[in-house]
This record gives structure tokens, sequence and C-alpha cells, in this order.
């Protein structure tokens, strides 16, 4: 199944981001984006691509580890960018980032010791995507708008194994399902 670690933000937040995200979409140019859908919205970890079921018992009890050793910390979604020439537009992170840089961090070194098989590592950048283009695009009026954008802290207090779905049907802007997989307490609570 293909999987990745995550931190979700709250329902709150989502509808603070959500009221962010209207405001973008009236941009000129708006519609040649494929924004994200709500349940999409989350900060990825760890990105483990197809994992084998037999490694998926190893991995979640290593997740559940590192979970336990990374205590409670507050995080807020704040400012915004973009990657690969407008190609990826996202919100970032303010508060603890360094103890979510620590957690992506775990997550990936508990797949390399459960056995998926993980690429290059890159130090961890914080960000969760609102919308994609397929070509490069000018989107600094959207960064411009998103850099004005902090929502209310919340304490991030679990980390969670995500499945994802992606579309088959073929139809023109089908978004991916998520589901969650395992999720755990951070600093053993709960």
């Amino acid at each position: 199944m293909r999987l990745f670690a995550a931190v979700l933000p709250p329902e709150h937040v989502v509808h603070e981001l959500a009221a962010e995200v209207d405001l973008l979409r009236r941009l000129p140019g708006a519609d040649r984006m494929r924004w994200t859908n709500r349940p999409g919205w989350h900060f990825t970890l760890a990105f483990y691509g197809e994992v084998a079921d037999d490694l998926v018992p190893d991995l979640s009890d290593r997740l559940a580890r590192a979970a336990r050793r990374t205590d409670p910390f507050p995080l807020a979604l704040c400012g915004g960018g973009q990657f690969g020439h407008g190609k990826a537009l996202w919100t970032g992170a303010h508060g603890e980032v360094e103890a979510m840089r620590l957690l992506a961090d775990r997550a990936e070194s508990a797949a390399r010791r459960a056995g998926v098989p993980m690429g290059e590592h890159r130090r961890y950048k914080a960000h969760l995507t609102v919308a994609r283009s397929r070509d490069s695009a000018d989107v600094r009026a959207y960064v411009d708008l998103l850099r004005e954008f902090t929502s209310r802290t919340w304490t991030v207090s679990e980390l969670v194994l995500v499945r994802s779905n992606l579309p088959r049907s073929g139809v023109a802007g089908e978004q991916p399902r998520y589901e969650a997989v395992a999720r755990w307490a951070l600093g053993g609570a709960g």
C-alpha cells in the first residue's frame, strides 16, 4: 500500500486555511491551478511510497516508538511559498518547527530500519500543499497573499500513518483519497 507519515491540522485550523484558500481561488489564473481538497491537507513527515504488506507491522512498531520519544509541540500554519517555479503552492509552519523536523527524521529512520526502501535523505521543509500546476506558473500573487496568513496555534499531539489511494477513474481533477491507517500519541500520552 502507498503510505506516508504525517501531521494533520485540527478541524478549526482547517477552517481557517479554507477561508484563506477561498481568497486565493478568487485571484486571476486560479482556475489553472489544481487546488488540494481539504481532506488532503497535511504535513508529510516522510513519504514511503508503496510498502510491502509484510513490512507494515515493523514500520508501525517503529513509528509508535518515534511518537513516544517526541513530546507534543505547538504549531501554526504560517506564510507560504512555492516549489518548482510555481508547480506547488504551499503554506508553511510556525512554532516548534525543529520538533517537527526531528519527528520527520524519526519517521524516516523508522522506515529505513523497517526495511522500507527510501530515497536520498533531504533536509525536512515543513509545508502543506494547497495547490499544484502541471506547468510552471507565476504564483507571486498567491505567495504574497499567503505571506500575511497565520492560523491559530494548536498542539501537535499525534503522528499519523496515512494511506494514499491514487485516482483511478481517469476523470480530470480527481484527487487522491487519504485514510489514516494508524495514529500514535506523541510523548506516550493518551
